[in-house]
């Protein structure tokens, strides 16, 4: 078996579920690549920025909930339905290499950080999912270690996903600006440059860059990225949806090991 990726998926507007555009068709692309490349993927561990908790907590559901974690949107949304099992070998997996760090915790399920870019990438929704948890209390370099803990689940056929947002403020959108504002261009753009050069560092200490207050006003959108470059081990990406729409989303996503 093929090593696997470690992805980055920016989420953005959880609307994208039921859309059809260039960047759902990206996903799809994507999805089919990974498939076509590495064969399929035993079971995928996905790091969203919706389960944002104390401490660092894995999923172990034989059958996950749906969580329909947003508010304000068309019935329509709350009728996506995205049915995967768990998998209690990557839940122990996880267990094993991450020893008393981790607790099991199924008082949450597959968010909308998971289910609505997944129904693009992983429409037949076969493929095992678990959730762990982006845990609150981890500087950014303890995040970036724990990702370089979870890189040899790769090796071993299971692919790891980050979904949340390189710039993500939410009291800054407009809703009718199709872009990014200068200050989201700007500072995704850093974050580009820097992961494109693999100076992961740069990512690490992104609180540094003169924009990062209003690209990253809380860290939960954005510590995914850095499970990921932990877990990615030096690999350069492949950078795909490079969009910044409402102003202050980034949709910009990254696979490693394609």
């Amino acid at each position: 078996m093929k090593k696997m990726p470690a992805v980055f998926v920016g989420h953005g507007d959880p609307m994208i579920a039921l859309k059809k555009n260039e960047m759902t068709e990206t996903l799809k692309k994507v999805g089919k690549d990974i498939i076509e490349k590495h064969g399929e993927p035993k079971a995928i561990l996905c790091i969203s920025a919706h389960w944002y908790t104390k401490d660092t907590f894995i999923q172990s559901a034989e059958i996950p909930n749906q969580i329909y974690d947003m508010f304000g949107f068309p019935d329509e949304l709350y009728e996506v339905k995205y049915p995967v099992k768990g998998s209690k070998e990557l839940t122990k997996e996880v267990e094993k290499i991450l020893g008393d760090t981790v607790k099991i915790n199924d008082d949450w399920g597959i968010d909308h950080g998971t289910w609505t870019v997944f129904v693009h990438m992983f429409p037949e929704a076969k493929i095992p999912v678990v959730q762990l948890s982006v845990n609150a209390y981890l500087s950014s370099e303890e995040a970036y270690k724990l990702g370089e803990k979870l890189a040899k689940l790769r090796e071993k056929g299971y692919l790891i996903v980050g979904s949340g947002n390189i710039v993500h403020n939410l009291r800054k959108i407009v809703w009718d600006n199709p872009k990014g504002s200068q200050e989201a261009d700007n500072f995704d753009k850093y974050i580009l440059d820097s992961i494109s050069k693999r100076e992961d560092k740069k990512v690490i200490n992104y609180q540094e860059n003169e924009y990062s207050n209003y690209a990253v006003p809380t860290p939960d959108h954005f510590m995914p990225i850095l499970y990921i470059l932990g877990a990615s081990q030096g690999e350069k990406p492949y950078i795909f949806n490079e969009v910044r729409e409402l102003g202050s989303l980034s949709m910009t996503s990254y696979i490693f090991g394609l």
